[in-house]
């Protein structure tokens, strides 16, 4: 995975880790590497971050010829790769979970997304991770547009001992949603997870539908579930939902089949919100916690 992105910064490595470096050189070198960047799908915006840190950074220095120096290169290349991840804190939202819980209220996490990101499988595998860390859940059939989406999360989520609220095709989704909330307050169960509809391209009518579900429900977490896949595309979804319902945190679905990478660094640094998880399979359990050092890793070819 990330195949795309590892080479852009081993080629770097490779060019300038045993030269001395000039001006000239360092603009070609810093040039060559945006390109390649985005060309895997990295954002221009995050394109241009990554090359004017690490501009700064070369100018700052100079390689001795047949020095050595491709450890201070790497030492580089993870500074500036830091300061445009944003990871977050899940042990954070446990504990917000069990403040919750021990207030008699349910925690209310509305995902939103695309159609296509892998949401709906993704809401499973968050509620079978919750249920690995002793948190019960219950999952609001909200997605009454797609044909089949409350047939999948009843055949995902019954297997494991997960609830699914759900009502006829058409009904309001809103309404779906605060009748999950309102099991859940009778029935103690401290997590309601909010299934959403989604379109190909983001229109108003289902910005507004999703406003519509974050005022009835008023949840504690908006969630966005992205499709490594989708690459700039994920970026711009991104952020039309965040300007116009509000994200919390993102969750980069798919990162197991995605050969360019450039959504793993940029889609946090474009919404300037962190990712929680990413997945990293099919099965329900390959849901992992995302880490700076799990994509840093990958990225600078420190581990498979």
């Amino acid at each position: 995975m990330l195949e795309g992105v590892r080479g852009a910064f081993s080629r770097l490595v490779e060019n300038i880790k045993t030269k001395s470096l000039s001006e000239k050189d360092v603009e070609r070198y810093v040039n060559e590497f945006k390109l390649q960047l985005v060309s895997n799908d990295v954002a221009l915006e995050v394109a241009e971050k990554l090359g004017e840190e690490l501009s700064k950074r070369l100018r700052s220095m100079r390689f001795k010829r047949f020095g050595g120096a491709e450890e201070e290169v790497e030492k580089i290349l993870e500074e500036i790769l830091a300061s445009v991840i944003h990871e977050a804190d899940v042990d954070d939202v446990l504990r917000r979970i069990e403040e919750k819980r021990r207030s008699g209220e349910p925690f209310i996490i509305l995902f939103v997304g695309p159609n296509g990101s892998g949401k709906t499988t993704t809401i499973v595998k968050f509620a079978k991770y919750l249920k690995s860390k002793g948190f019960e859940s219950l999952i609001a059939a909200s997605d009454t547009f797609r044909a089949g989406a409350i047939e999948q999360l009843k055949r995902l989520a019954e297997p494991i001992g997960i609830r699914i609220v759900s009502q006829k095709y058409g009904a309001d989704s809103a309404a779906v949603a605060m009748d999950a909330v309102m099991s859940a307050r009778a029935n103690r169960i401290p997590v309601v997870l909010i299934d959403t509809a989604g379109r190909t391209e983001i229109d108003l009518n289902l910005l507004q539908e999703m406003n519509k579900i974050k005022r009835v429900v008023n949840p504690d977490l908006v969630i966005y579930v992205g499709d490594a896949l989708a690459g700039n595309v994920a970026v711009e979804q991104a952020r039309r939902f965040d300007e116009h319902v509000g994200i919390d945190y993102a969750i980069l679905a798919k990162l197991d089949a995605d050969a360019r990478g450039g959504s793993a660094i940029s889609i946090s640094y474009s919404i300037n919100k962190p990712i929680l998880f990413v997945g990293v399979g099919q099965d329900l359990d390959s849901l992992k916690p995302f880490t700076r050092k799990l994509i840093m890793d990958l990225i600078l070819s420190k581990s498979s």
